[in-house]
């Protein structure tokens, strides 16, 4: 038996951890396993404990939207450049504009296997990846079986990277906290993840 918990907000970004600073960069549409492993140590941070960045109480989660938006934000790098000539002498941080592709309307279910668990969980909001990227618990609690989680299109919907090394996997990070071991995942997709509705 699983217990679900689904999560909600307004918008929502995960950035490909790939990308350094592209000046166009569009969330990515899964969570890789640190993702998950990082809400998972802010619904349980007695897992920082002696941490190895393995996943240890969310079975199973699902990430659907309704569309993604270009928002443009005005960034400046950490670095300093100096200014010499004339009578403008010092230092300057010059400007950049990015374009973030960000998830309108996300959700996420995050499935545990024990209701303990879920219960806990839902009484805390999430994030994505940024701390501004807020999700909250709609409270309710959904048992499922795993067999229905995997297979129900119209309450599951989404995208989901199963964290396994298979034929169909790609390479998603490196685990830091183990000797930077590779982390592999494919994708599974249920239902239709992108919302046509409004």
């Amino acid at each position: 038996m699983l217990y679900a918990v689904k999560y909600t907000g307004p918008f929502g970004f995960i950035k490909p951890w790939t990308a350094v600073r592209d000046s166009e960069t569009y969330s990515q549409q899964f969570l890789t396993p640190s993702i998950v492993a990082g809400i998972e140590r802010k619904l349980f941070p007695e897992l920082l404990k002696n941490d190895d960045g393995e996943i240890k109480k969310i079975v199973g989660h699902r990430l659907s939207y309704k569309q993604v938006s270009q928002q443009q934000e005005q960034i400046q790098p950490r670095g300093w450049n100096k200014k010499s000539g004339g009578d403008e002498k010092g230092y300057h941080r010059p400007y950049a504009i990015l374009v973030r592709g960000v998830f309108i309307e996300p959700v996420l279910w995050v499935a545990f296997g024990n209701k303990e668990d879920a219960q806990k969980a839902s009484g805390e909001h999430i994030c994505l990846c940024r701390n501004e990227d807020m999700l909250y618990p709609d409270g309710e609690i959904v048992e499922t079986t795993q067999e229905e989680f995997d297979s129900n299109e119209e309450l599951f919907a989404g995208f989901e990277l199963v964290f396994e090394r298979t034929e169909e996997s790609f390479l998603v990070g490196y685990n830091r906290l183990k000797n930077n071991e590779p982390m592999y995942g494919y994708l599974k997709v249920v239902g239709t993840p992108v919302k046509s509705n409004y």
